[in-house]
């Protein structure tokens, strides 16, 4: 098994959650017996956790334009769920196994396998609203609470197991030794739960996707299309999502029945009544932008005719894979399939010769893609990205400022904008990326954000804060010893002003409990990893 495959595989056997079908159509809210096993924070700290060491091995998907995309159609559902003031953040696994999966927190992981074979947004809304439904539904503090905190446990024992791959690729075993005093004791309970809290999800999704304005249909209609994939093609594999998800024959009849129902309720709704659309969505074009405000405008992200799904489909699809065979692909399907030459196959295409150092041709595809599409903030990003690669630098700048200036403090504009700025550039340009990037820092856990920051403060001479952002890029990735390390350096300078030393003593503090209660458990990390014996180098 490949080692990023193998990887998810721990994830996923550590954070599967116990499942089944209900013949009760009202849903139960555990609520305080099984938040007194874990509680809401813990179960937060225990999921960016995960997340930070999927960071460290690169197989997150940390791109702001698909960060906020999923996160705007993650929030979409959220908004309309059974408890939206839960915690949720969304991600991209970096796979192209087609899967998808929720872990303590609220932190919801979709594979950009998955992304890529679903037929229209609603599909993709089905999937992330079937896994918002195990959060709202108390799934994983079920498991927690019949395996008596076993399952909390777990999530650390995978910690050790993730980072235990990392002390070299010629661990072999190791990972798969270190969850073997745990994982058996979890796995026959978590079968005996699987059907359940499934149908159980479906439900809540069901009503979920309706109540966003989505197809209610689409989560049927997609297990049904991986039946087909499965039976069809996959050289005889079961899709993991087939394989951590079990559809039958009857799971899709419920849910296309259930999906019927609301139809039918919402013709019978009076007129004026929005809680369901009656219009169903299968794509939407413009970002919905319930996640935050710092993101492309809406009305200008993409003009009517050009679906924000379709690119973002592409997108993930292009920067989790090979980008030379992605460019073959894409130019081989071009070349002898009529149907398969539309904007977005075009915009994939693009992505995939900037990233494979093939600008100059990149720019000969997007540059026709924005006459047709003109305003399009999207493809003009990826056009001033491959103006960029094939070293037309002055032309690359000034499309970004222009965006910039369409869309401030946007995310994805800024890091590519402030990028350009730094490489490259002078002392003065590095300092306009430090301004671009600074007020996007409050509240992120990017590193590539505090990594570019970084390197522009190094380059403007603003070394104070280039370490500090070093520091907090190290932690964000999965490296809280090498954070630590590096604030200890720092505090140790005699020039550092009162502020940034107040700064830097706090970020210590706020680290050391978390580093002590690593040590304490014998979890190594990434840039500490424990030995066979448990111990920590």
């Amino acid at each position: 098994m490949a080692p990023r495959r193998l990887l998810t595989a721990l994830i996923l056997a550590g954070l599967a959650f116990a499942a089944g079908a209900q013949d009760d159509s009202r849903l139960p809210d555990l609520g305080s017996s099984a938040n007194a096993l874990i509680s809401p924070q813990e179960a937060q700290d225990y999921g960016a956790a995960m997340l930070r060491q999927m960071r460290a091995l690169d197989m997150v998907v940390d791109d702001p334009l698909l960060n906020d995309y999923i996160n705007d159609l993650g929030f979409r559902l959220v908004a309309a769920c059974a408890k939206p003031r839960d915690h949720f953040e969304f991600f991209i696994v970096k796979d192209n196994e087609i899967n998808a999966f929720a872990m303590p927190g609220g932190y919801i992981a979709v594979n950009s396998g998955l992304i890529a074979i679903t037929r229209n947004e609603s599909e993709l809304a089905g999937v992330m609203a079937h896994e918002i439904g195990h959060i709202t539904q108390n799934h994983l503090q079920r498991a927690f609470e019949d395996s008596k905190k076993d399952a909390p446990l777990m999530a650390l024992v995978l910690l050790g197991a993730i980072a235990a791959s990392t002390a070299g690729r010629s661990a072999g075993d190791a990972p798969i030794a270190v969850l073997a005093g745990g994982q058996g004791l979890l796995a026959q309970k978590e079968i005996n739960f699987t059907r359940k809290d499934e149908i159980e999800a479906d439900r809540a999704g069901i009503k979920t996707l309706a109540n966003a304005g989505f197809d209610p249909d689409a989560m049927a209609a997609f297990f049904q299309h991986m039946e087909d994939v499965m039976s069809t093609g996959a050289g005889g594999q079961v899709p993991s999502f087939l394989q951590d998800h079990p559809v039958t024959s009857d799971r899709i009849a419920d849910a296309k029945s259930r999906a019927g129902a609301l139809i039918a309720a919402q013709k019978l709704r009076p007129s004026g009544d929005t809680m369901l659309s009656g219009q169903w969505e299968q794509v939407t074009a413009p970002m919905a932008f319930v996640h935050g405000p710092i993101r492309l405008d809406a009305n200008a992200a993409n003009p009517a005719g050009l679906s924000t799904y379709d690119l973002m489909r592409e997108r993930a699809r292009v920067l989790s894979g090979n980008p030379q065979r992605l460019a073959d692909y894409y130019a081989g399907n071009l070349k002898n399939k009529p149907d398969f030459d539309t904007p977005a196959n075009r915009y994939g295409y693009a992505l995939a010769l900037t990233r494979s150092d093939r600008g100059a041709q990149a720019v000969a595809q997007l540059e026709p893609l924005l006459k047709t599409h003109a305003g399009s903030q999207i493809l003009t990003l990826a056009l001033a990205d491959a103006q960029l690669q094939a070293g037309q630098r002055d032309t690359a700048l000034a499309l970004y400022q222009q965006l910039n200036r369409q869309s401030p403090r946007n995310r994805a504009v800024a890091l590519a904008y402030a990028t350009a700025l730094t490489e490259h550039g002078d002392k003065p340009q590095a300092a306009t990326a430090a301004d671009l990037l600074r007020p996007l820092l409050e509240n992120s856990d990017d590193p590539a954000l505090y990594t570019a920051y970084a390197r522009a403060g190094d380059k403007s001479g603003d070394d104070e804060r280039a370490g500090e952002a070093w520091a907090d890029a190290s932690y964000y990735a999965g490296r809280p010893f090498d954070a630590m390390e590096q604030l200890k350096r720092l505090l140790k300078r005699d020039d550092l002003s009162y502020y940034a030393r107040a700064r830097i003593q706090a970020r210590i503090a706020e680290l050391t409990p978390l580093v002590l209660e690593l040590r304490k458990r014998k979890i190594g990390t990434p840039d500490n990893p424990a030995t066979p014996d448990g111990s920590q180098q």
